[in-house]
């Protein structure tokens, strides 16, 4: 897909790689570009900066997530592509309370769905769409230090994945987005060594991957290569693969 001439919804879009990509897209002649986040200020700085608008939401809302869709297919257009970006990490194992696994799994899980539950249909009756979710390589590998996080990035992967195989031949284009470490304030404060194995690359540098991505429609996004090869490990020998993943968390403890 060429980003020309179309509209495009990004969640989370009023920092790190959602501002980034609203100002990538803006800068590719996109039509209209839509900055939704819970920091309305924030948004509407990027939309400011780059002619388009703000809309306050939390995707962890199903309400928000449905008035921001409506809101733009009413007033602006159909959304071409939208970009389900927002995420939260969240630290912690088998003690972390219900309450913290149900608002990780609403804003990195559900949101996801929710939008599609919208979206798809839509797209399908006008012949197509595109639909991009951000979820993290911990989505394909593991996060030392985070099981709800870890398991919602596995949970919103999958889902595009399902996504892909099942719409796919009717029109709807589907990526989705695992970065190791980007440079963006949800890894402020936290313990670089495991976000950072193979370097922080910057949100600008996230977008320019996702736009090349968009344009051959491809389905698995990855700003840090070598994640392809810790797959391919992972699925050739998975108990090795464990060993060595126990091996890293005791390196970072001692």
């Amino acid at each position: 897909m060429e980003l020309k001439d179309k509209i495009i919804v990004i969640t989370g879009g009023a920092s790190g790689i959602g501002a980034a990509m609203a100002r990538r897209f803006a800068a590719e002649g996109a039509k209209h570009v839509v900055c939704a986040d819970r920091d309305l200020a924030g948004a509407q700085a990027v939309a400011d900066e780059i002619g388009g608008t703000a809309i306050a939401t939390d995707v962890g809302l199903n309400a928000d997530i449905v008035a921001l869709i409506e809101t733009v297919e009413s007033d602006i257009g159909p959304i071409d592509l939208f970009v389900s970006n927002a995420g939260i990490g969240l630290d912690g194992g088998v003690e972390t309370p219900d309450e913290g696994w149900q608002r990780i799994w609403d804003i990195n899980v559900q949101a996801h769905i929710r939008a599609a539950r919208l979206l798809v249909p839509k797209m399908l009756a006008r012949g197509g769409g595109y639909i991009l979710s951000t979820a993290s390589a911990a989505g394909l590998l593991a996060q030392i230090g985070s099981a709800p996080y870890s398991v919602t990035k596995h949970a919103a992967v999958s889902f595009a994945e399902w996504l892909a195989i099942t719409h796919g031949a009717d029109g709807l284009k589907v990526s989705v987005l695992c970065p190791q470490g980007v440079d963006t304030p949800m890894i402020a404060g936290m313990d670089t060594a495991t976000v950072d194995k193979d370097g922080l690359v910057s949100p600008e540098f996230v977008a320019e991957t996702v736009l090349a991505a968009i344009q051959t429609e491809q389905f698995l996004i990855l700003p840090h290569p070598k994640v392809a090869d810790y797959m391919q490990f992972k699925a050739g020998d998975p108990d090795r693969w464990i060993k060595g993943m126990q091996r890293w968390q005791a390196s970072l403890v001692d």
